[in-house]
């Protein structure tokens, strides 16, 4: 079956502001303003936002809120160390909350290792990293459950990390932690790097697919690069895929970022162009089921 239903669009505050805190919820009217439905909240610092603020804010741009998080070195579930895998948890629950406060249903991200850290291990270590990472989110998960909200976990490329790269991967990691409510977040960007047809892959992940962000094979906006879009949106709705898709890019001036997404130079005239240009190219795609 092909789903026919609206795919709404949403925008990831990494392409506003980052760290993104409750000073920049003013940003909400430009994101309604540029055709979104939805913004995608990083919580990078969990200090500078309130949930309140931050669902009062969408409420009045009749925005939804998706929440996703941002995983550094003491943000690791599979860490050989029970504490540093405590703080991972810990962080994760606290999106968990955050996302169901704020009327959101979802949390996504590469949850399962920190952003950057990519080793050579062996099959031995590899294997007793990957249990690590699989009993912490199946706690989050039960955590999750509780509050009516899903985790989506997002394969990377192999420069960003070397635990989960391919869709294969990612479902795989899915079944072993056993929750129904543990899927996945597939991104263009890093699919086009690991992917051998981004469709097939789509196609592979199926029910799995919790959420999809859109981003050209650059970083940059969609439409502009050479990721095959209609290909693309079609795979969506041959698995009748129910999410949203979020547009995702990164501000090419914090530091931070640029160092675990190597992002060294500007992908796009300005962020607001990205925006921008982003839904009217994605959205008569999204209509039209991916068919030019």
């Amino acid at each position: 079956m092909v789903t026919t239903r609206p795919i709404p669009l949403g925008l990831s505050t990494f392409v506003l502001a980052s760290p993104f805190s409750d000073a920049d919820l003013g940003l909400f009217g430009k994101v309604k303003s540029f055709g979104y439905e939805q913004v995608e909240v990083c919580i990078e610092d969990p200090g500078r936002l309130t949930a309140s603020a931050v669902a009062k804010a969408a409420a009045e741009e009749g925005l939804s809120v998706l929440v996703c998080g941002a995983f550094g070195p003491d943000r690791d579930i599979s860490h050989e160390d029970e504490h540093r895998r405590r703080g991972g948890t810990g962080y994760l629950r606290h999106c968990v909350d955050f996302a169901a406060a704020v009327g959101g249903s979802l949390v996504s991200g590469p949850m399962y290792a920190p952003t950057g850290q990519a080793r050579l291990l062996d099959g031995g270590a590899r294997a007793a990293q990957w249990a690590r990472a699989t009993e912490s989110l199946a706690q989050v998960a039960e955590h999750a459950r509780t509050a009516n909200v899903r985790l989506a976990v997002e394969p990377l490329n192999r420069f960003e990390t070397d635990l989960v790269n391919t869709v294969e991967q990612g479902v795989r990691l899915c079944a072993d932690v056993g929750a129904d409510n543990v899927g996945l977040l597939l991104d263009t960007f890093h699919m086009n790097i690991e992917e051998k047809s981004l469709p097939a892959a789509i196609t592979t992940a199926g029910p799995r697919v919790f959420h999809f962000q859109a981003s050209e094979n650059d970083r940059g906006t969609p439409g502009s690069g050479h990721i095959a879009w209609e290909e693309v949106v079609a795979a969506l709705r041959g698995i009748d895929y129910a999410g949203s898709v979020v547009v995702e890019s990164f501000l090419p001036t914090v530091q931070e970022i640029a160092r675990a997404v190597s992002l060294w130079r500007p992908v796009a005239e300005s962020m607001d162009a990205l925006a921008a240009d982003s839904v009217r190219f994605l959205r008569p795609l999204l209509q039209s089921g991916g068919k030019p």
